[in-house]
């Protein structure tokens, strides 16, 4: 009785922790999915394509209290073409009060399309860089997520602003495509004084004018309009240092005065050992020369605006993730909401990376598991989204596919490839002068880790990312003669997009004594058999043992068959193109090797056991191999 209790006392443990995994991460994808609605018609405006944006000068006057914001955007842009007008995102609920260039109002309409088309009295030129200032006011729309919101804590008014995927328009008039990044931003929120205001990039300074205070901040890093955000109300300010020496930078926690207790002093102490880990795996901090910093708000989760995190407590697997943001989301930012898993799985991924090094490899498993399990749920899903997928924030912001199944897609890219050249793949494409600070769709990500890899990605990516569903394997191993093993790898696949998953497949053999010996075998083609050297018999093997792969329902068995030396000599792959591989086990000898072909005619004549047979004609050929133990025939086919 005392073991069946542990027993069910450790799977209900197991249960739990996958359950607790799972809902933290859900709280991670509620958060950081704002939206109007979760169907939008999102495709990119055509109308804001014909200028790039430069500089915003953002103020902002509001009072937590009450749902209303008014403010004046100060817009320098360069024009692409000759431009007549210029249109920006904006809410039909925002009214604009006026529009001025070079102190000249212009006239302006509101298409009532969620646009706001501003005429030019004279064409600016392409290549001309132009100011224009917008005055408006108005309630931001209330609806599905709330971009906008006006809420209390403990009794105390509280505003924040949340933009990602499709907001920014709700509350300011923007453009909020994925094509354009503001090289900076200055941010003036005018607030009454007794509250404290938190942005993005550094506070420069506070003035007190009557009952309200107006708080600066500059932020000189491009930034896209969605990560932009500021949040109001009685904060306490906790103070922390992190980086390294010179390259040392603040971390500016503003929290609610009810939360500021030991305990949330105690977790906010990790921030600067992740930011660290961060550092040594990638790169510096990208801000580092401003700030990093969490802003309580209260929704569940977080979200990752740049050099502030929101978040509503401070568990380290929030905190990680929204940090992670910053190299993966923020300094590189995905180019279309169908490559949103260059931000979610990277950030997922990150914060698995944490639980690996700070809690050991055993719950790097567990965690591991955790996503396994939810990715296979149900048999179909890609982790790059279709045109029409990529209108729905429910779909872009799906834990399953973007978040889980883009973390271990990572995962099985870094098995591919070793830690050191996955880990080398990432530390360039976050330097890349084309991306950083910019924009990268999954092909960019792809041409980083091929050039380094060495080899073409394209299976891999066709497989996992851009198809659909996952692999069951079934495994079948036995001894096969001294000191040798072979085992045979056989795979379903539980949707039709991928007819077969190519992955390098981790096998543990055991034996008795408590032995142990892991390989790794290049799985390519289904029904595949391996020969491998192990030093004992073994008496068990166990598949993927450390859960590096996606999978489902995965069988191993143990073969009774007995050694046959002709079935261990064996010819691969067959049929073959260009170089040919003679299997076989290492306690015999090749003594020669000659090919015929069907004629009977000798064409190659060696005695080796890898050979290039290139030259030969395509059709069926015949090979005999005479060895310390005798002579065997095989036949091969040239393609």
């Amino acid at each position: 009785m005392r073991k069946t209790f542990l027993l069910f006392f450790l799977f209900s443990f197991s249960i739990s922790f996958a359950q607790k995994e799972q809902e933290e991460l859900d709280e991670i994808v509620n958060a950081e999915m704002k939206s109007a609605s979760n169907l939008m018609a999102v495709a990119v405006n055509p109308n804001t394509l014909n200028y790039d944006i430069t500089y915003h000068q953002l103020e902002f006057t509001v009072d937590p209290a009450v749902s209303f914001i008014s403010g004046k955007i100060t817009t320098t842009f360069t024009a692409l073409t000759d431009m007549n007008s210029i249109t920006f995102d904006m809410a039909n609920e925002l009214v604009v009060s006026s529009v001025i260039k070079n102190g000249t109002t212009l006239a302006f309409s509101e298409s009532g399309n969620n646009e706001l088309v501003i005429d030019f009295p004279s064409t600016v030129a392409s290549g001309t860089s132009s100011t224009i200032e917008v005055n408006y006011s108005g309630v931001p729309p209330l609806s599905g997520f709330d971009s906008f919101e006006a809420s209390l804590h403990a009794g105390t008014p509280v505003m924040w602003t949340l933009s990602e995927p499709f907001g920014a328009k709700d509350w300011w008039p923007c453009k909020q495509d994925l094509n354009d990044k503001i090289n900076s931003i200055d941010v003036y929120v005018t607030a009454p004084s007794q509250y404290t205001v938190a942005s993005n990039g550094l506070e420069q300074s506070q003035v007190v004018n009557g009952a309200n205070k107006t708080t600066h901040f500059h932020h000189s890093y491009p930034i896209p309009a969605y990560l932009i955000a500021f949040a109001v109300t009685n904060y306490v300010i906790i103070n922390q240092t992190a980086g390294t020496a010179p390259n040392t930078f603040p971390i500016i926690n503003y929290i609610y005065p009810e939360n500021n207790t030991t305990a949330v002093q105690t977790q906010l102490l990790q921030t600067p050992i992740i930011m660290n880990l961060f550092e040594s795996l990638f790169e510096i901090y990208p801000f580092h020369n401003e700030k990093y910093g969490h802003a309580q708000f209260g929704w569940g989760g977080g979200m990752e605006h740049t050099t502030v995190s929101f978040m509503n407590n401070f568990g380290r697997r929030l905190v990680a993730h929204e940090l992670a943001h910053q190299w993966f989301g923020d300094k590189i930012t995905c180019g279309t909401w169908k490559d949103i898993w260059l931000n979610e799985g990277f950030a997922t991924y990150l914060a698995s990376l944490v639980i690996e090094n700070l809690d050991g490899n055993a719950a790097f498993i567990n965690d591991k598991t955790t996503m396994i399990n939810s990715i296979t749920s149900q048999p179909s899903g890609a982790v790059y989204l279709t045109d029409t997928e990529a209108l729905n924030s429910g779909r872009i912001f799906d834990s399953r596919l973007s978040y889980s199944k883009g973390a271990m897609v990572l995962n099985m890219l870094r098995l591919k490839m070793g830690d050191v050249m996955f880990f080398q793949a990432l530390r360039n494409y976050l330097a890349d002068t084309n991306l950083a600070f910019k924009y990268a769709v999954t092909s960019d990500l792809k041409s980083h880790l091929e050039a380094v890899y060495g080899s073409s990605l394209t299976e891999f990516f066709n497989d996992w990312v851009f198809n659909q569903g996952y692999p069951t394997y079934t495994i079948s191993a036995q001894n096969w003669g001294a000191g040798q093993a072979k085992i045979s790898v056989s795979q379903t696949q539980s949707h039709s997009s991928v007819s077969f998953f190519e992955m390098p497949i981790p096998i543990r053999l055991t034996g008795t004594g408590g032995q142990t010996f892991d390989t790794i075998l290049e799985n390519t083609t289904n029904n595949q058999e391996f020969i491998i050297s192990v030093p004992f018999a073994i008496t068990g093997a166990n598949f993927d043992p450390e859960k590096d792969i996606i999978s489902k329902n995965n069988t191993v068995a143990l073969s009774n068959e007995n050694f046959d030396l002709e079935k261990a000599i064996a010819l691969y792959p067959n049929p073959v193109s260009n170089e040919l591989h003679i299997q076989i086990p290492s306690t015999i000898s090749i003594e020669k090797v000659i090919i015929f072909n069907s004629l009977g005619q000798k064409i190659i004549e060696n005695n080796a056991a890898n050979f290039s047979v290139s030259q030969l004609s395509s059709g069926i050929h015949y090979v005999q191999i005479q060895t310390s133990e005798g002579t065997f025939h095989k036949k091969m086919i040239k393609n």
